[in-house]
């Protein structure tokens, strides 16, 4: 009859103890590699928009130093200052201009889009009967390049005469934006829990009551996502930007930021110092609507 070593035995705490201390440095290797990871994640991310800041309060003469300066020497506010102050023919004229422009467009851009695209997402995710082609043809229409279109919306804003003019702009936005919207809003209403809906009906709703005081509350992050997208996607716009619009009266940050390279020399400062005006709109929408993420989170559910 075989013996069993028992767990005591002198080789079975031998083997014990290598192996523990390899668990230990296996444990070690990883928390150092994903630490690394990470490191190198958050540098990629938040490097180039370090050295953005950092080239717009440089001096000329820092930018053009060799070796090239990593800080500069003095702080230079003065491009701020003149971005910030409305002088005719200017540079801060067009930036704020543009800014103006950018918001308008970008806001009733995401406004329209949420109009429509939320009771369009709604039937898409309840009533998908003979509509599920209409939604790959709308999904289509956002994934077609935006070269393809440039013939016929320019023609289309031409005959309107909407070329060079804010609400032309938010109308070919709105066939980039719209299809998105639906697109990920019809995700979220699937997420949904029909009982839900089926108890709102036994009480009496109305679809568009169901809608509006049951399925909506409950889909808000998708919502909010959407709302947050929908503004990056119209604010960041260039290429339609730049074909449709010829002055201030219409061009948008994209577009008057590039024109700040025109001519035999560019203030590079200047540029990066738009660049982080530009970015802080958006930054502080989205930090503002991430409340009503949060509070989708908890909304809704069936009393007791």
């Amino acid at each position: 009859m075989t013996r069993v070593p028992s767990v005591s035995s002198p080789a079975i705490r031998q083997s014990t103890g290598r192996r523990a201390p390899s668990i230990k440095r296996n444990r070690w290797t990883a928390q150092v590699l994903t630490y690394l990871g990470v490191g190198v994640f958050v540098l990629s991310i938040l490097g180039p928009v370090l050295w953005l800041l950092m080239t717009s309060v440089s001096s000329t003469n820092d930018l053009t130093t060799l070796p090239l300066r990593w800080f500069p020497a003095q702080l230079d506010l003065s491009r701020y200052a003149s971005l910030l102050t409305v002088t005719p023919n200017s540079p801060g004229e067009t930036f704020l201009y543009a800014l103006r422009n950018s918001a308008f467009v970008a806001l009733v851009t995401t406004f329209l889009a949420l109009l429509v695209g939320i009771p369009a997402a709604y039937s898409f995710s309840r009533l998908p009967q003979g509509r599920s082609g209409l939604l790959y043809a709308t999904i289509a229409t956002y994934m077609m390049p935006p070269v393809a279109l440039v013939l016929p919306l320019y023609a289309i804003l031409a005959r309107a005469g909407l070329l060079n003019n804010v609400w032309g702009l938010i109308l070919v936005y709105c066939t980039i934006v719209m299809p998105f919207t639906t697109w990920l809003l019809k995700a979220n209403f699937d997420g949904v829990p029909v009982d839900i809906e089926e108890s709102g009906a036994i009480d009496g709703l109305s679809r568009w009551g169901i809608l509006t005081r049951l399925t909506m509350p409950l889909a808000l992050p998708g919502i909010v996502t959407s709302t947050i997208f929908s503004i990056l996607l119209a604010w960041d716009e260039f290429f339609y930007a730049l074909l449709f619009t010829s002055n201030i009266q219409a061009k948008t940050l994209p577009v008057a930021i590039s024109d700040f390279t025109a001519g035999r020399s560019a203030d590079f400062g200047l540029i990066a110092a738009a660049g982080v005006l530009a970015a802080l709109p958006p930054v502080l929408i989205a930090f503002a609507l991430q409340r009503g993420l949060m509070k989708g989170l908890t909304a809704g559910g069936v009393k007791g």
